[in-house]
C-alpha cells in the first residue's frame, strides 16, 4: 500500500484491487450519479476494470491519479481525491468525491487542500484546475473556500458544460 499523504484525520493512498467493493459504493452514491455521472460500475468486476483502466493505469502513465481517502485512525474508506490530466484542460485537475455520510464534516476541504499542496510542492505545478457541474453548490463553495477563482466554462463533450476554476501556486 502506497501512502501519498496524511492529514490530521485522513490518509490518501493509492487504490488497490481490493478496493473494488468501495468503488461500487462510491460511484453509485447519489451525489456521484447527480454531479459526476453514471459510470455504469454495478459489480465488483466492473469496479476492478475501472481501477485497472483508471487510477492504477494513471499511476504508471502519469505518476499520479485518483487516490483512496480513508479515515486515518480506522482505515475506513470515505472517498477519493487526486490529480488528473484531462485532454481538454491546460493544467492538472483536482478531483474529489466523498460518500454522503462523510460530507459536511470538513473532510473534503482537509483532503483537497492537502492534495492541492501536494500538486504545488511535489509536482511543482504553478496552477491547478478544478471542474464541477454548474449546479453543484457544495463543490463550488469548497473551491471558493480553497481560493480557486472562476475561469468560465469548459465543454468536454457536445452535451456537457462544466464550470472551470483555477488556483495559482502561492509565491515563495
Amino acid at each position: 500500500m502506497t501512502i501519498i499523504l496524511q492529514t490530521e484525520r485522513l490518509t490518501l493512498r493509492q487504490f488497490m484491487m481490493a478496493d473494488a467493493p468501495f468503488i461500487v459504493e462510491l460511484l453509485n452514491s447519489p451525489n456521484w450519479l447527480q454531479y459526476i455521472g453514471d459510470r455504469n460500475i454495478k459489480t465488483v468486476a466492473d469496479a476492478q476494470s475501472y481501477l485497472l483502466q483508471g487510477p492504477l493505469l494513471s499511476y504508471v502513465v502519469s505518476g499520479f491519479g485518483l487516490y483512496l481517502v480513508e479515515l486515518k485512525d480506522s482505515g475506513i474508506p470515505i472517498g477519493m481525491c487526486g490529480l488528473l490530466k484531462r485532454p481538454y484542460l491546460q493544467y492538472l485537475d483536482i478531483g474529489y468525491a466523498l460518500l454522503p455520510e462523510y460530507e459536511g464534516l470538513g473532510y473534503g476541504y482537509e483532503i483537497a487542500t492537502a492534495t492541492l499542496q501536494y500538486a504545488f510542492g511535489h509536482f511543482q505545478q504553478k496552477h491547478v484546475a478544478a471542474i464541477t457541474a454548474l449546479d453543484n453548490q457544495r463543490s463550488i463553495a469548497l473551491l471558493n473556500k480553497m481560493g480557486f477563482r472562476g475561469d468560465g466554462t469548459v465543454n468536454p463533450d457536445e452535451k456537457t458544460e462544466l464550470l472551470l476554476f483555477i488556483k495559482d501556486a502561492e509565491p515563495l
